[in-house]
């Protein structure tokens, strides 16, 4: 037996995979396509939509580094204060615990250091 020899004898569509959808034409909004004068009135109510929206308020700008670096300390000493005040309230069953030995830790960090250093302004003003 002989087999016939395939043969496509009808054209196929192929579709191209990365069309843009901006090729196609917008579908209507209503049964009847839209006259110049309504889509040009239709794009001005868009842009005074837009312009109604306030735009983001700015970002609040960072305080300079010094003022930084006097704040982290200040935050720091307030922390071991408040550490030092849980140590001191502690009740007696757990004087020995490790909560207690994390606390002593905090408590007994010399910040003294960390408040005489007076870091640079930079750009030549130091």
């Amino acid at each position: 037996m002989h087999q016939a020899a395939i043969t496509a004898t009808t054209n196929r569509d192929v579709t191209v995979a990365n069309r843009k959808q901006t090729d196609m034409p917008a579908s209507r909004i209503g049964p009847v396509a839209m006259t110049p004068a309504e889509r040009q009135a239709r794009h001005r109510a868009r842009l005074r939509q837009a312009a109604l929206v306030s735009p983001p308020a700015p970002r609040p700008r960072l305080l300079p580094r010094p003022r930084q670096w006097a704040a982290a300390v200040a935050t720091l000493v307030a922390l071991q204060d408040d550490y030092r005040a849980w140590r001191d309230n502690l009740p007696a069953n757990l004087e020995g615990a490790r909560l207690a030995e994390k606390l002593n830790a905090i408590v007994e960090l010399d910040l003294t250091e960390l408040l005489e250093i007076d870091p640079p302004r930079g750009y030549g003003r130091d």
